[in-house]
């Protein structure tokens, strides 16, 4: 089953060595929070064993994927989607933004049915107890470039995501994607879209337009 085959990626995918430039990382799916959190969503929304089209971030923050085990969800959407839990109800802006597309997409029943949200590389970074991105220095990237190929060829290989496209989350980590997949060979097509957070942080006012954005994309890879 989907849901089986990607919580074993998660659960098992492993640390790295020490890391450059004092960033460390670390697996929400180490924590029983996390961990029981995602288990529940992922055996209610990945049910079956069809190919989902993957939208992949960079990696996770701590506060929405690092606190609920799931991408780009933070403790409020995760209880909209029918998952209790007792985390603070922080809002994370890139969680409120995917919200707004799995609800025009027909909520999360239809959305994952068809989509899985995760990231190139599935642990969260820190430098100074603050997210980090895998390509904030080229010291990070390439000393976890290695684990993000094994990552992005598992979620395709292993757990059974779709070949003939995927989407990229965020414009500077199209470039980092569109690497891997001229070295991997993965999928046929890599479709780049603006970041949640950038969307939130600098074009809120367009909100409506955005989120529509999204959706003519993600249908036309499902139609």
């Amino acid at each position: 089953m989907f849901a089986d085959r990607l919580l074993r990626f998660l659960t098992e995918f492993p640390l790295p060595p020490p890391l450059p430039d004092e960033v460390v990382a670390y697996s929400p799916y180490q924590d029983a929070t996390p961990r029981e959190l995602f288990t529940q969503f992922a055996q209610r929304y990945y049910t079956g064993n069809h190919p989902r089209v993957a939208l992949l971030g960079i990696n996770p923050g701590r506060l929405g994927n690092g606190r609920t085990g799931v991408a780009f969800t933070d403790p409020t959407a995760l209880a909209a989607w029918g998952i209790e839990n007792d985390l603070p109800r922080r809002r994370e802006p890139s969680s409120e933004f995917v919200q707004a597309v799995v609800l025009a997409m027909g909520g999360p029943g239809t959305f994952y049915e068809h989509f899985f949200l995760g990231s190139l590389y599935p642990l969260v970074l820190l430098r100074n107890n603050l997210n980090y991105n895998f390509y904030d220095t080229p010291a990070v990237t390439a000393a976890l470039w290695p684990d993000i190929q094994q990552s992005v060829r598992q979620m395709v290989e292993e757990v059974g995501m779709a070949r003939h496209a995927a989407v990229c989350l965020g414009q500077r980590n199209g470039k980092y994607f569109r690497k891997l997949n001229d070295e991997l060979q993965l999928f046929d097509h890599i479709h780049v879209l603006d970041h949640p957070r950038y969307l939130m942080q600098y074009k809120r006012r367009a909100l409506v337009d955005n989120v529509a954005h999204y959706v003519r994309v993600l249908d036309g890879l499902v139609s």
